[in-house]
């Protein structure tokens, strides 16, 4: 289905339909690929579709990319899943987190090994290794984002896949929320206008990144942990009954990227700070044109 504007035309497809890709990528300049099987557990309960989609799908658009008669730049969106549980960190909890004693507190970057875990990571993993062997081998300008916790309004989330909106919107609707683990693991979140910035960025410097990956996420400046971001909602008077499950497959306690590659190369550097950012949320979930039925259908 395509929907013809003045300066917009969507067409609504699936990355695993090539004549679909063709189409669109033969007239572009560049493509942002975020189309993605997004959730670890999606991912464990069906890992063929999960890699149909996510490695099956990216081979499909590198493909026509290549083929196109005018190849455009890509950056492909990866997550930091990439790296596995990182179990060889040494952690300890202080109060409502787990902090690194090894040493290290500037978090993970680009030369931390690979190592996959869980059909997700796999299939994230494989399409972005070979978004960037096209690049060394075909000369596809293209750039790898392995991206932290993303935010902010126009998301909803679910169990699986946007914790941040997910934990907001159900305690919103006065709904409990389950946490799998202890609720201490860290995360770097970074909110979705600084990302947008970084893609617009890359874009513009593609010619001189092109083969790279960069850790793209909030950094030590922008943590929080589960139990912490709680704590937080309570100023929104929104706090949700929470019970806790047991940890699921591929779970990092600890996981902050480093992004100075990134930064050094582009200057780009997250503004907005994680109080600031919850905040944008949180309004924009609870202005008059999202309706209160809305949220909690979203959160039952």
């Amino acid at each position: 289905m395509s929907v013809r504007r003045e300066r917009l035309q969507a067409e609504i497809a699936d990355i695993r339909d090539r004549s679909a890709l063709r189409r669109v990528v033969q007239r572009a300049d560049h493509v942002f690929h975020l189309a993605a099987q997004v959730a670890v557990t999606s991912s464990v309960d069906d890992p063929k579709t999960d890699f149909d989609i996510n490695v099956g799908g990216t081979m499909n658009l590198l493909e026509e990319i290549r083929s196109a008669p005018h190849p455009p730049s890509l950056i492909y969106t990866s997550t930091h899943k990439v790296y596995g549980t990182l179990h060889n960190f040494i952690l300890r909890r202080e109060g409502r987190r787990y902090v690194r004693t090894d040493g290290d507190r500037a978090g993970i970057d680009e030369n931390t090994n690979l190592n996959f875990h869980s059909p997700y990571g796999c299939s994230k993993g494989a399409a972005e290794q070979y978004v960037l062997d096209y690049s060394k081998t075909y000369g596809i300008r293209s750039v790898v984002f392995r991206m932290s916790c993303i935010y902010g309004p126009h998301q909803f989330g679910d169990e699986d896949q946007g914790w941040v909106a997910h934990i907001m919107s159900r305690a919103i609707a006065g709904k409990p929320i389950t946490i799998y683990g202890d609720g201490c693991q860290v995360r770097d979140i970074l909110f979705v206008d600084d990302l947008i910035d970084a893609m617009l960025l890359a874009r513009q410097r593609i010619g001189d990144i092109a083969g790279e990956a960069f850790n793209i996420g909030g950094g030590v400046e922008n943590t929080i942990s589960i139990l912490e971001f709680i704590d937080l909602l309570s100023e929104f008077n929104a706090r949700p009954h929470v019970s806790f499950g047991d940890w699921r497959i591929g779970d990092q306690k600890y996981y902050v990227s480093n992004v100075r590659k990134f930064k050094t190369v582009t200057g780009w550097t997250p503004r907005m700070s994680v109080r600031e950012g919850i905040r944008a949320l949180y309004e924009w979930l609870m202005e008059a044109h999202v309706a209160p039925e809305f949220l909690v259908r979203q959160a039952s």
